[in-house]
């Protein structure tokens, strides 16, 4: 059918309701007129490809991965956006997730884009273009070895030569060019169990290339090649964690987040302050350095594959705690300053009124999931916190996802 786009939506669809059906079309922009193909549909919700585009928008433009497209590579969302306007409809994104769950009004949306000097809420570029800023990979590999990428919503895996998300080093190396069976696998024998479900590679900042394999989700990658442990730099800290620890995929996205973090929360000497959800350390160094000898700094983390303990072991007034935050928050008293980049779940209520009880003067969120930050922000200010400052960053171009830090300080 032939169908006008309304706007876009979470997810990396756009919108548009015919008949009492609310459509979620990918491969459409806003304003568009577009025939699609129906994938899936859920009662009155449906899913769909824009397979031809009648009414062109503006901001449409050729693909620069020739993968890209319906039925193609489900690595990328917004391939056929200019890179401009892909920030504007992901801060249309954000404006709506705040508004409709968490019941913030324009009014304060507006004033929280005016104290950074803007007339909107806007979703930030980072450094180093639309491409090549991605510094970790993970391909699917088919019961034939070879690696590629996933459809959308599909188990149906593209076997692409080249993928233009990828880094240089990362582009640069040998990783599609092979079959990726387990080392130990009979080729002969032709036997599922004998092939792996991923090959990974991660790049550290010691310009070294890990490669690991992944049978699925759940069971624990095997590294194949490369150090175990790879090294990440921001400013003059190093930090270490195992290849497959969490870091940020995006060059930028490190050091322009702590510095938000940092110039958010105004940390003082003396004050004490917690990294929830910590990974490698990232805030608690920062913060380490800010609140001096006289202060504290604790960071929680549960995986042990980010050597939280050890990347702050120079920092006499910072410790680490290897363990789950909300079963922790409770047993550490008072503080001064929270920061906390939780998954893409969210804190939840729980963790969130467990660190209101706690007194800080402000609590800085680090958020990958803008409806995640819009419930956790509600519990926040329906508990007395006042939503102060905001901003957004781009730093997962060609696709649906960014993100956003805000800041809540304590209302009198």
């Amino acid at each position: 059918m032939i169908i006008t786009v309304e706007d876009i939506a979470a997810g990396g669809h756009c919108i548009a309701r015919v008949d009492g059906d609310v459509y979620f079309i990918r491969h459409a922009l806003p304003g568009e007129k577009v025939r699609i193909k129906e994938l899936e549909r859920k009662k009155n919700i449906v899913f769909a490809d824009a397979v031809e585009i009648i009414e062109a928008s503006a901001d449409r433009v050729t693909p620069p991965c020739r993968w890209a497209g319906p039925g193609r590579c489900g690595g990328c969302d917004f391939q056929h956006v200019d890179p401009a306007a892909q920030r504007t409809l992901k801060s249309r994104v954000l404006v709506e997730q705040l508004t409709r769950l968490g019941k913030f009004d324009m009014e304060l949306l507006d004033r929280l884009a005016t104290a950074e000097d803007r007339s909107q809420v806007t979703v930030e570029e980072l450094p180093g273009g639309a491409l090549h800023w991605r510094t970790r990979m993970q391909y699917a590999v088919g019961k034939d070895g070879r690696p590629g990428l996933r459809s959308h919503r599909s188990k149906n895996i593209v076997h692409i030569d080249e993928c233009l998300l990828a880094s240089d080093a990362i582009a640069e190396s040998d990783i599609l060019d092979k079959k990726w069976f387990r080392a130990n696998a009979r080729r002969a024998h032709g036997r599922r169990d004998n092939l792996i479900g991923a090959v990974g590679v991660v790049e550290s900042d010691a310009e070294e290339l890990s490669v690991f394999t992944q049978r699925s989700r759940t069971s624990a990658p095997r590294l194949v090649e490369g150090p175990k442990r790879v090294h990440q730099r921001v400013g003059d800290e190093e930090f270490e964690l195992d290849y497959d620890g969490f870091w940020q995929v995006h060059p930028h996205a490190a050091d322009t987040f702590r510095t938000c973090v940092l110039d958010f929360l105004q940390p003082q000497a003396g004050e004490a302050a917690w990294d929830l959800y910590a990974g490698a350390g990232l805030y608690a160094t920062g913060l380490a350095d800010a609140v001096g000898d006289t202060g504290r700094v604790v960071a929680v983390e549960n995986s042990a594959q980010a050597h939280t303990v050890a990347n702050l072991q120079d920092f006499p007034n910072a410790g680490a705690i290897v363990g789950d935050v909300g079963d922790t928050v409770e047993a550490l008293g008072s503080v001064d300053l929270v920061v906390l980049d939780p998954t893409r779940a969210g804190a939840g209520r729980e963790v969130m009124e467990g660190i209101a009880q706690a007194g800080p003067r402000a609590i800085c969120y680090v958020a990958c999931d803008a409806a995640a930050l819009a419930r956790d922000a509600r519990t926040l200010v329906d508990l007395g916190w006042e939503f102060s400052r905001m901003r957004a960053f781009d730093a997962f171009p060609m696709t649906q996802h960014f993100e956003t830090i805000a800041l809540f300080e304590k209302t009198e």
